[in-house]
């Protein structure tokens, strides 16, 4: 039996974890931040939480038996896929990373890239009165001091801590639909739009909306990759599995 512990909280995840619980001789245990708290449908055995670290994790590796680790986390999980690199490296079990494609930009995009959420609000004076914002309920407080520009902040859990003084807040979690974000940028009046790079169909419909619409998008570019092997999809993901049983 070969025991797999999948880091989460991804669509690819969901995907690689469906496809896994389906083959014999395999134990999945998927592993959750836990800052959701309406996951979804899950496969296997499912965990919340963090680790503890580096130690907490190599910990937990050796307790659980673990064969092989697959980091499926978010673009922007930066921490947890570095302590996923540095625990395989010194545990030497069999490591990767599953890394969705980012969106590339396409005629009639106007993108201006940002380092990070700060260098994002930085841009936005003079750009734009009424913003359209996802990205994800921790990161508002350096669009907190923007108060002469209305925001549309939309997000997956409800929205804590410090946040734009004018804004309007929405609840929703993908997949959109690009006729429903033509509609919401229009409803709203949005002059421009703040995301992270963080790629998948999921969430690209406001990208063409805002293409559509001749919208700016300040796209916050994502952190590098910890060292490791990388496939792009959960087909490649079961092709590496597949070899390392081998």
């Amino acid at each position: 039996m070969i025991r797999v512990l999948l880091l989460g909280g991804t669509a690819e995840a969901g995907d690689l974890a469906r496809a896994l619980d389906a083959w014999p001789g395999y134990h999945l245990i998927t592993s959750l931040a836990g800052r959701t708290t309406r996951p979804g449908e899950h496969h296997g055995e499912l965990r919340s939480g963090g680790f503890g670290g580096v130690d907490g994790l190599a910990s937990y590796l050796r307790e659980q038996a673990i064969d092989v680790l697959i980091d499926a986390t978010h673009p922007f999980a930066a921490q947890i896929s570095r302590h996923a690199a540095e625990t395989a490296a010194r545990t030497g079990i069999p490591h990767l990373r599953l890394l969705r494609p980012a969106w590339t930009k396409r005629p009639g995009d106007r993108w201006i890239d940002a380092i990070d959420c700060a260098d994002a609000a930085a841009k936005l004076p003079g750009l734009a009165s009424r913003v359209f914002l996802t990205t994800g309920h921790r990161d508002l407080d350096a669009f907190a001091p923007l108060d002469h520009i209305w925001f549309l902040i939309r997000t997956i859990e409800p929205v804590a801590g410090p946040r734009p003084r004018l804004c309007c807040r929405l609840t929703a979690r993908g997949p959109f639909a690009e006729a429903d974000e033509l509609t919401l940028f229009q409803e709203y009046s949005i002059d421009a739009v703040v995301t992270k790079a963080s790629g998948g169909e999921a969430t690209y419909a406001k990208i063409a909306a805002a293409r559509r619409l001749g919208l700016p998008v300040i796209m916050i570019q994502r952190p590098p990759p910890s060292p490791g092997p990388i496939v792009q999809t959960t087909d490649d993901a079961l092709t590496w599995l597949r070899q390392v049983r081998a």
